[in-house]
């Protein structure tokens, strides 16, 4: 079993030391907080603990990579507000609820915002150990998707408005004939820009063009009118 080590310092604050997955784990009871820290890093995780809901939230941030381990029940601010709080401020770490008691409704709650798992206390140490690493993997992969779609949003930014022009057409299967009708230029002209949006999409093939327009949630239907004769096309 694959586990992020590390001697990441267990408090009630600060930041963490690397971008390596952590567990945070956060409970208002001292004695329950302290056990369940010393016993995953018994384990090798990295591991940082917070005595409050509020403390946690301080240090928490987009940049977070590893999981959240929550008990559900706090004074003040609970697990599940704490969920929403997290996701207001971009923090997308998953989570796993632990509870003292089944409550369905509230475990469809959390599942529904995007937790890994709602466990009942006393939790075994396999079932939780389990949710972890399904948490962490799940961060990992999210991650690595989140940094992709932001390069695809990159290269798309570096676009001229006539190449995104171009390539918000293509994409819906228009030949070059067509959105040269469409735009009101010429065929060449049209090839031409095809061609640098390829280069600068890091597309090799229509199909992966489709793909990267998809994920960019491209609309799939031309949106722009023919011109009228004797419109003027500006290079750009």
């Amino acid at each position: 079993m694959s586990r992020a080590r590390g001697n990441a310092e267990r408090s009630a604050g600060g930041q963490a030391a690397s971008a390596s997955p952590v567990v945070y784990v956060v409970d208002d009871e001292p004695l329950a907080l302290r056990a369940l820290g010393r016993l995953l890093q018994s384990a090798g995780w990295a591991t940082r603990t917070f005595d409050t809901p509020q403390s946690f939230l301080q240090s928490a941030n987009a940049d977070m990579t590893g999981c959240l381990v929550l008990d559900v029940q706090m004074p003040g601010l609970n697990g599940l507000e704490l969920q929403e709080r997290l996701l207001a401020v971009g923090c997308r770490l998953p989570i796993i609820f632990l509870s003292g008691h089944s409550d369905i409704p509230m475990s469809v709650r959390a599942m529904k915002a995007g937790a890994v798992d709602f466990l009942v206390k006393p939790v075994r140490e396999r079932e939780l150990f389990a949710a972890i690493e399904r948490a962490i993997s799940r961060d990992a992969r999210e991650s690595r998707e989140r940094q992709a779609l932001a390069e695809i949003e990159e290269r798309a930014r570096r676009l001229t408005p006539r190449e995104y022009e171009v390539f918000s057409l293509v994409v819906t299967g228009l030949l070059n004939k067509q959105i040269a009708g469409l735009l009101g230029t010429v065929e060449k002209t049209i090839k031409v820009h095809r061609g640098r949006v390829m280069a600068k999409m890091h597309a090799q093939s229509f199909a992966e063009l489709v793909r990267i327009a998809s994920r960019l949630g491209m609309p799939l239907q031309p949106t722009i009118e023919r011109r009228p004769p004797g419109s003027v096309d500006v290079e750009s």
